[in-house]
């Protein structure tokens, strides 16, 4: 790997960094509104799922017990 000295170090960097496309103040809304959206929803499945499992399980365990 060649050296560079930091002079080039740091102008490469920028170049890399002036590509960057940036998303816009309305794409970050809305991707943070998905994912708070999307995580309700996941707690609110996993939620009914331990509901479901908790009741058959005792009533399972009210029949044997």
């Amino acid at each position: 790997m060649a050296t560079l000295n930091p002079v080039q170090f740091i102008q490469q960097v920028r170049a890399e960094v002036s590509k960057v496309v940036w998303p816009t103040r309305r794409e970050v809304l809305l991707t943070t509104v998905m994912v708070f959206i999307m995580a309700a929803l996941t707690a609110v499945f996993f939620a009914l799922v331990d509901l479901l499992i908790r009741f058959g399980l005792q009533g399972l365990l009210g029949m044997f017990g």
